[in-house]
């Protein structure tokens, strides 16, 4: 029904001008929708939260359970329901990019938005940023899809999605812009910025305008001072090494979890790992902004009464070794939660350790000399350091962050330590949180233009299957059939199991073909010559490129697990595919 009176009609309206022209009015459409989704978000989380506080009795006890309560029924909805996976919104979108056409289930509309705000609405320690990237990526996506939109159209309103999610749950238009470009669309032409523009400030006018200015981080800022430089040096490289225990602490943490084959004690060890750290560390609920307020307004921090590990706050040095433990903790309650069936991202409690890193620096060298730093500003600064060391996007973490708190008066010191911060990270670790595993699969899209284009060719589009086979033992007299009643000159030899033995040339025997006494004689084996390499169907294709040049050869046989032959790849076709689809990839 709505094919026939809103999508066809709509499709036939845009045909008749150029796509250029219709991503402008999809990228404003994309924005608007993708602004209700942050509203929707942020409102929801706060109408479940505002509900358990209205039913809890004034004990800490609910801590241990509801956080659980909360991931159950995320779980629940996703193995029943939804029935698919939907964790790790950002890392899906780079996935769907880089190997699915920039298409995107359209459950993950609503799916992302539902899950995550029962998990963090009940206490689940994640944030709300990735699950609306993928919410607005999702709506981006199929919009494109919808109306008809080229790959490369699809594929900018997807981005467009992204951008409007980021400046829809921060009001931070910029910031939204340069998230896709940094993390999602390596190779965004100039032309493609009017859209992610358009889509970032209509998202943001919708916001604003549902719920006004209102910010987790608003903060009491003071003026940058030059002789703070080699402090906001210092808090960089801490930044920097931080980020490596979050990169690397929480994929370790992942692999452990994942040994998990049953997703209810999963679910157990996890909401009952999370439930313990949080009644011990009550930062750790949520998403943990409403802490920071104290900390970026000059304010004695507050964690409540009753606390176990409250004691330390009793102490000067005690105040900032409790938020040290609490940083460090964050990154297991962040894990403790997706792996228990909860929905979240790792954007939240990257923001919230960096805030949490740069009070300790500031509070330590405050107890060290008094009054040395100002406790806001190191605050601030530290959510863009471990921002651009974790996520590895420095531009996104600094506009963010000035924009988020009004706080361009930071602009310098933001740029210091997101700068040391990301080139300390890059020492040690070449891809972000978000981009580990799929460049350990070889899917990842890069800045490189010829490797982005490899990434984006498809196996099942390369692979030759016209190709006779021949059994390792048949005939000379057999070959020359199969000679004959085929076009190629190459012919993969197999056994009676279909296992790939090697391959026979017409070259191979061209002076017995004619030889009608050695038909019988002679048998396949005889020719045949062993593959220099074989190709898997899920190797990557700058791997397989890899292996064309250490060969020389021009066809490659394409082999399963079992050796199974599936087909040939020939570098000539890559080839034109590789020149016609960076046609594609590079044009404005």
């Amino acid at each position: 029904m709505m094919n026939k009176f809103i999508w066809a009609p709509l499709r036939a309206l845009l045909r008749k001008v150029p796509e250029s022209t219709a991503l402008l009015g999809l990228s404003v459409v994309t924005g608007l929708l993708c602004g209700l989704a942050a509203v929707a978000l942020k409102v929801s989380i706060h109408v479940v939260q505002g509900w358990l506080s209205g039913i809890m009795p004034g004990s800490r006890l609910p801590y241990l359970v509801l956080p659980g309560v909360g991931m159950l029924l995320s779980l629940l909805i996703v193995k029943y329901l939804v029935r698919d996976n939907i964790g790790h919104g950002v890392t899906k979108v780079l996935q769907a990019v880089s190997k699915n056409e920039s298409k995107i289930k359209r459950h993950n509309i609503w799916s992302s938005l539902v899950t995550s705000a029962l998990t963090i609405g009940f206490g689940g320690s994640v944030g709300a940023e990735a699950p609306i990237v993928y919410t607005g990526a999702a709506i981006g996506s199929n919009l494109g899809r919808y109306t008809g939109m080229s790959y490369r159209g699809m594929t900018l309103l997807l981005g467009c999605g992204a951008a409007g999610a980021v400046a829809g749950i921060f009001n931070a238009p910029l910031a939204g812009v340069l998230f896709t470009l940094e993390i999602l669309l390596f190779n965004l032409s100039m032309s493609g910025i009017l859209p992610l523009l358009l889509s970032s400030i209509s998202a943001t006018l919708v916001s604003y305008l549902c719920l006004g200015r209102v910010s987790p981080f608003a903060a009491t800022i003071v003026d940058f001072r030059m002789g703070n430089v080699p402090f906001y040096l210092l808090l960089g490289m801490l930044c920097g090494l931080f980020s490596l225990y979050f990169i690397h602490t929480t994929l370790g943490m992942e692999d452990r979890l994942s040994r998990f084959k049953n997703p209810y004690l999963k679910w157990l060890v996890s909401s009952v790992a999370l439930g313990l750290l949080i009644f011990l560390f009550p930062p750790l609920h949520g998403e943990g902004y409403n802490f920071l307020g104290p900390l970026l307004n000059g304010l004695d921090p507050e964690i409540g009464n009753g606390t176990p590990m409250g004691v330390l706050m009793k102490f000067g040095w005690g105040v900032p070794l409790f938020f040290l433990l609490v940083a460090f903790l964050k990154v297991f309650s962040m894990t403790f939660t997706n792996a228990g069936g909860g929905v979240g991202g790792t954007f939240g409690p990257t923001l919230f350790v960096g805030a949490l890193v740069g009070f300790v620096v500031a509070d330590v060298l405050n107890l060290i000399a008094p009054g040395a730093v100002p406790v806001a500003n190191f605050v601030l600064v530290g959510m863009a350091g471990l921002m651009a060391g974790v996520m590895q996007a420095p531009l996104t973490a600094i506009f963010l962050i000035a924009e988020i708190s009004g706080g361009y008066q930071l602009l310098v010191p933001l740029i210091l330590t997101s700068a040391v911060a990301y080139g300390t990270t890059r020492i040690f670790e070449k891809y972000s949180i978000y981009t580990k595993r799929i460049a350990a699969s070889g899917e990842l899209l890069t800045h490189e233009a010829d490797k982005a284009v490899l990434t984006l060719l498809r196996m099942d589009n390369l692979l030759e299957k016209d190709f006779l086979t021949v059994r390792v033992d048949d005939t000379l007299g057999r070959l020359v059939e199969a000679v004959a009643s085929s076009e190629r000159s190459l012919f993969p030899v197999v056994d009676g199991r279909g296992r790939f033995q090697g391959y026979v040339t017409l070259a191979d025997i061209r002076k017995d073909m004619f030889r009608p006494e050695l038909y019988e004689e002679r048998h396949v084996f005889n020719y045949l010559k062993s593959a220099p390499e074989y190709v898997h169907p899920e190797e990557p294709m700058d791997s397989v490129m890899r292996k064309f040049e250490k060969t020389g050869a021009w066809n490659l046989p394409v082999v399963d697990d079992e050796r199974k032959y599936l087909g040939f790849l020939s570098k000539s076709k890559i080839f034109n595919a590789y020149r016609e689809s960076l046609k594609d990839f590079s044009q404005d």
